[in-house]
């Protein structure tokens, strides 16, 4: 815990984020940390709202992407990335739970009905992925 209370000290006073002239920083949606392979929390916000998150590894985004674009039928030029809404890519429901039995045959896990709920995007997917794996070890 001392090494990240360290690491968020030496990141907090040498981060400063570049802001176009006229530009505020309000339009600010997230940020998040990636430190020689070690990941820090994400800090997203909405608003009247912000909103702290692990961030998963990226091959595990990756793997996921790549599943959701198998699941959906997508065309390879359509982005998916780690903030894709599997609403916005045209998932309805049936078809959230097809790409959670394709993750959980994938990475080997077993999602709850609760937890599968939950998922709302490739990033939510992703995290609930590395939990369960490390419960699971």
């Amino acid at each position: 815990m001392a090494s990240l209370a360290q690491a968020s000290a030496a990141l907090s006073t040498s981060f400063k984020p570049a802001l176009a002239p006229g530009s505020r920083s309000s339009g600010l949606k997230s940020v998040s940390f990636s430190v020689t392979g070690k990941h820090f929390p994400s800090l997203s916000s909405r608003p009247g709202r912000l909103q702290i998150s692990c961030a998963a590894k990226p091959d595990t985004i990756t793997k996921v992407c790549s599943i959701v674009k198998k699941q959906l039928a997508l065309a390879e030029d359509v982005d998916v990335s780690a903030g894709s809404k599997f609403s916005e890519l045209g998932a309805d429901s049936l078809d959230t739970v097809e790409i959670v039995m394709g993750l959980e045959e994938a990475f080997g896990i077993t999602v709850e009905e609760e937890n599968a709920q939950t998922i709302a995007t490739v990033q939510d997917a992703a995290d609930l992925i590395e939990d369960l794996v490390a419960k699971s070890a």
